[in-house]
């Protein structure tokens, strides 16, 4: 009769090491291939919000609303009630709230930290205020102004709910060599917050280095990427419309 022979330890520990090698290839790329999918579904959102915004303006004679006090992250009250844009707690997608079938259009999966951010707001009613509006930039504007809307800034996937600081907030800086979104660089107030805004794609763990991007929303509807910046490349007329 044959001798049945099993493994031997050697042979257990060269299996073991070649699955920890495919292990170490695979993961990385699963992670990034997860990523990529939570990018694909914020742009799709984004775009759905720029569907909202283009009904509003035909809507109200082009003229973008005016949000007022809100520059929180919360839709709903303590009882469960909409919130007004009187409210600083709201959420600036609440005055597009007769457009919108779910407010779930306003949700990034790649928005994962944010919670402890800027407010004391609990984690699970901010994860559908994914995206910041240009304030200050489209406040009761009437968009018959802004000649070149394929070059003009509604909203993009910033942690910050409402844009209104100029190059604190924004991705264009003062010129060549300077910096923008002061407010989250290093030394910065919010400085602990940085890679929540370039959070997709990310690629280096520096503090204020992602090698990421971020997704923009552009008063035609369109969207698309802005890779990691210190906004040498982004003009101010992107968010003015001048």
């Amino acid at each position: 009769m044959s001798e049945r022979r099993g493994f031997t330890l050697v042979e257990l520990l060269v299996v073991i090491a070649i699955i920890a090698i495919l292990m170490a290839i695979l993961i990385p790329v699963l992670r990034n291939a997860k990523e990529r999918a939570r990018e694909v579904i914020c742009k799709a959102h984004l775009r759905s919000v720029g569907l909202v915004v283009i009904m509003y303006l035909d809507e109200n004679d082009s003229r973008m609303p005016h949000s007022r006090s809100a520059n929180g992250f919360l839709w709903y009250d303590s009882n469960g009630n909409y919130l007004t844009t009187n409210d600083n707690e709201a959420y600036w997608g609440i005055v597009y709230i007769a457009q919108l079938k779910e407010t779930k259009v306003f949700s990034c999966p790649s928005l994962r930290r944010v919670p402890e951010l800027i407010y004391n707001v609990d984690p699970a009613a901010i994860q559908e205020a994914a995206y910041a509006l240009n304030h200050k930039y489209t406040r009761g504007r009437n968009v018959t102004e802004i000649r070149h809307h394929s070059q003009f800034i509604v909203a993009h996937d910033h942690i910050e709910p409402r844009l209104e600081n100029d190059t604190r907030d924004t991705f264009f800086n003062n010129g060549p060599g300077t910096m923008n979104l002061t407010h989250y660089r290093d030394g910065g107030s919010r400085a602990r917050f940085y890679r929540d805004i370039f959070r997709h794609n990310i690629r280096r763990s520096d503090e204020f280095r992602t090698g990421g991007r971020a997704n923009i929303l552009w008063l035609d509807g369109h969207v698309s990427s802005l890779e990691e910046t210190t906004g040498d490349d982004v003009p101010k007329r992107w968010y003015t419309g001048n």
